[in-house]
């Protein structure tokens, strides 16, 4: 197997060059004595430490091993523990946590760098401290200050963790079917009541203490997901002092036999009238859980990205080092008794496919790790209102895309092992199996599309799109001397036509939005990425133009950038077809007929 290689050069290309995050830091007053250029760099230089290091070589053990369930005991894979108390101690866990509880502070532009790493070096080990990261965003922006002050130090030091329990087994993406009840005590605790499936890092043993977020209803509680209430329940309830004290009524019914992610607990909770403490208002625990969708979303989103960029790491290897027939254009390896795969021309195609993908889904998850930056941190509320609207409208871009297009990348990985794509030993079959997750959990890649069309581009009569065109346009005009701007532009006029005709098709057609939201999704995204790929290919030409020393990997990303225009961006006019003809063939056949 390939040993993993942090992306570091193409991180701070994109960081620095291309957005350049530090400027935007030092605008900000709660950053600016916070974080810099030579902070982020230093921060980069140890999570791939941490990634190479001591993260990616348990993943194929952890895989092999997974984790095992006995009588309500949950044991990891060898090395986890360790890993974690190296991650824990390292402070990884409360990276972008509240300073005023133990947290680092950290822009989410540079945890998007620290999220792909750590995906690509085992996306199951990630999981654990992810989960908790995604409960402390919660419990800081609604706890009460006493819940704060008391849960997230140790949470941030990672002594303690977190999960979030939100799904039931006859409750899936409709969460106002849950059944879990909240029944109010004396004291101002409640007690918890019901059961939970496919929560990851619902038990395990890498912490003395696992701090779950579930959602359930008050018995007066209204229908339907305004009756939603969201309670903070812990493993073992703590004592005043912050000491361990009794055990609390929750426990690991069972562990879900899955396809991949083997390592990571995805357990089924039960609740047996737990003690529990309300988080926010009563009959808003939804709105809280959505104050983190936003980060959580684009993190799945990032774990396909990093999978995609191990499997290509490990592709690239394998084409430079396996030889197989003849380069075309004659016999390049005269000492060998055949060339590279890479003298093909179809290994090159899916090499660079892989490559411009990769690299494109770099970037874009840096610009909007950037506007959730910019919500959060700017003093300007125009400048605040537009990324809000920006990061409603691409949440459910990145999730869905980055995903998607990491099991593309995977696949192809596999396509060139050949044979030993499909063998265990080579890791490219466990990628293949851990990325597939990603588009089903946190909100299938389907209901995702959903909606981006129906909520984000309809509803509001397209006006979040019209933003985001309107800043493309804005990189066009600066961008207008690059020959590739005129072929971006051509796309983005067929995607603004696009959502005209769509917002037609919907007012005549109830069955419009979902039956076109998917292709939509991606033509939406592949224009995306071409206006990613433009900013990258004006920075690289202005480097090259400027004369500097690393000439190299400049001109590389040149050729990719045309790559992409020529290769990937004609898709989006096909995916366009699909969208225009409608949903009246899908609705064709009778049931009967199926």
């Amino acid at each position: 197997m390939t040993t993993y290689n942090a992306p570091l050069r193409d991180m701070r290309f994109v960081m620095h060059e291309v957005f350049n995050a530090s400027k935007r830091w030092q605008q900000w007053p709660a950053l600016q004595d916070t974080v810099d250029r030579d902070i982020a760099d230093a921060i980069l230089e140890e999570s791939a430490k941490l990634a190479s290091q001591v993260v990616a070589p348990i993943n194929r053990p952890g895989d092999e091993e997974s984790c095992q369930w006995n009588e309500g005991v949950v044991t990891t894979p060898a090395g986890y523990r360790e890993a974690y108390q190296q991650c824990a101690e390292g402070g990884w866990v409360g990276l972008a946590g509240n300073p005023q509880y133990g947290g680092m502070g950290m822009p989410k532009v540079l945890g998007a760098q620290f999220d792909e790493m750590m995906s690509s070096a085992s996306l199951a080990f990630i999981l654990y401290p992810s989960l908790t990261s995604g409960a402390t965003l919660a419990l800081n922006a609604h706890g009460s200050d006493e819940l704060k002050a008391f849960y997230l130090p140790k949470m941030y030091s990672g002594q303690w963790s977190g999960s979030m329990c939100l799904t039931e087994p006859h409750a899936g993406t409709d969460l106002g079917m849950i059944k879990t009840k909240a029944v109010p005590c004396d004291d101002g605790s409640y007690q918890i009541t019901g059961t939970k499936i496919f929560i990851t890092a619902g038990e395990h043993d890498l912490t003395e203490n696992i701090i779950h977020l579930v959602l359930a209803k008050l018995p007066d509680a209204p229908a339907g997901t305004k009756g939603i209430s969201l309670f903070l329940v812990p493993k073992i309830n703590p004592n005043s002092d912050g000491t361990l004290g009794e055990a609390n009524k929750v426990s690991c019914g069972s562990l879900e036999h899955k396809m991949g992610i083997k390592a990571s607990a995805t357990c089924v909770m039960n609740y047996d009238g737990a003690k529990g403490y309300l988080v926010g208002e009563a009959n808003k625990g939804l709105a809280a859980m959505f104050t983190m969708m936003n980060y959580e979303r684009l993190f799945v989103g990032i774990q396909g990205l990093g999978c995609g960029e191990m499997s290509y790491q490990s592709a690239l290897a394998y084409a430079k080092d396996r030889l197989q027939g003849r380069a075309a254009t004659g016999i390049t390896s005269k000492d060998k008794p055949a060339d590279p795969l890479l003298v093909h021309g179809d290994v090159r195609r899916m090499l660079m496919t892989m490559k411009a993908l990769n690299e494109g889904g770099r970037a874009f998850s840096t610009y909007v790790a950037m506007q959730l930056d910019i919500a959060k941190y700017s003093n300007e509320s125009e400048e605040k209102a537009q990324a809000d609207a920006l990061v409603a409208l691409l949440t459910p871009v990145t999730k869905a895309f980055f995903t998607d297009a990491g099991l593309e990348t995977c696949l192809t990985g596999q396509q060139i092992f050949g044979g030993h794509g499909y063998i265990r030993e080579w890791g490219q079959e466990q990628l293949v199996r851990d990325v597939r997750i990603t588009q089903i959990y946190e909100g299938t890649n389907g209901i995702q599309a959903l909606d981006l069309l129906g909520r984000k581009v309809v509803k509001n009569g397209g006006a979040n799109v019209e933003r985001f065109v309107a800043e493309v346009r804005q990189s066009l005009t600066a961008c207008q001397h690059n020959d590739l701007a005129v072929t971006l532009e051509k796309a983005l006029d067929r995607l603004e036509a696009l959502t005209r005709g769509v917002l037609t098709q919907s007012k005549n057609d109830p069955n419009a939005i979902s039956s076109a939201c998917v292709e939509y999704l991606h033509a939406f995204s592949y224009v995306a990425y071409g206006w990613m790929w433009l900013l990258m290919a004006d920075e690289a030409k202005r480097k090259l133009q400027q004369g500097h020393q690393d000439q190299s990997f400049y001109e590389a990303k040149l050729t990719t950038a045309r790559f992409y225009f020529q290769r990937l961006l004609p898709r989006m006019y096909a995916l366009a077809e699909a969208v225009e003809a409608g949903s009246e063939t899908l609705y064709g056949l009778s049931e009967g007929q199926f």
